[in-house]
């Protein structure tokens, strides 16, 4: 997973991250479609779809059942 390379404006999949783990783990989420909604909505400044933040989440959260 390449999480350094230029998104928009000088931040990275990365950045994105860093901005989305102090909170994701206070959202429980059903399903990965569920999950990119969420990583797309509270992203911040963008908010178009990144695989690799979703990809990053994705294998290490538990979904919900």
């Amino acid at each position: 997973m390449k999480l350094d390379s230029p998104i928009w404006e000088g931040w990275t999949p990365q950045d994105f991250i860093d901005e989305l783990k102090p909170v994701i783990h206070f959202h429980k989420f059903k399903n990965r479609d569920e999950l990119k909604k969420w990583c797309m909505s509270e992203q911040p400044y963008y908010k178009k779809y990144i695989p690799e933040v979703v990809d990053y989440f994705d294998e290490r959260i538990t979904y919900e059942r």
